[in-house]
């Protein structure tokens, strides 16, 4: 599939066929991400799964409530994280840009576009989600301290194909200096 059909046709999908998505399909989609550049080649993003029904259903009460109705179906959920404090930091601790730890988030967002452009290859719908109980996820996987949870993945086979939602026009989001 080509680069720009992914771009303009992946959705955010809310409904999902009843079909499980194999680990090796996970870890390619794992592996999309990790193709992504980092800061300094710094590499800052894990990735936590749940991919099995029982599991998931323990999972499901870490999401907001609509959140939950959203990805009941998905046979998959993926959650990203950073390590924090290395992304966009020089090796004494000190912040290398005006963003200070905001490039770590610019990071983990790069890896998750390259994860959901990687599903939609492969055929299978996405929905980021980033509202979630931080700390009931930390809990759930023992996420690490170092770490903070970023987003919140559904993955699985879409069972709607929605529109595209209104887009800005590009002459209302670019800027050329005369």
């Amino acid at each position: 599939m080509e680069l720009s059909e992914c771009i303009e046709n992946r959705r955010s999908i809310r409904r999902y066929l009843d079909k499980p998505v194999d680990r090796e399909i996970i870890k390619a989609l794992i592996k999309a991400a990790s193709d992504a550049p980092s800061w300094k080649n710094s590499q800052v993003s894990r990735y936590y799964v749940v991919d099995r029904p029982e599991t998931k259903k323990a999972f499901l009460p870490c999401l907001a409530e609509f959140n939950q109705k959203n990805v009941k179906d998905a046979p998959v959920i993926i959650v990203s994280t950073v390590v924090k404090n290395r992304s966009g930091f020089e090796r004494d601790g000190s912040y290398t840009t005006h963003l200070k730890d905001g490039f770590q988030y610019f990071d983990n967002g790069l890896q998750v576009e390259n994860l959901c452009l990687k599903a939609y290859d492969l055929g299978l719908g996405t929905l980021i989600m980033g509202i979630y109980d931080h700390e009931a996820i930390r809990t759930f996987f023992a996420i690490p301290e170092n770490e903070e949870v970023v987003a919140v993945i559904g993955v699985g086979y879409a069972d709607i194909e929605p529109e595209q939602p209104m887009r800005k026009g590009i002459d209302e989001i670019v800027h050329f200096k005369e």
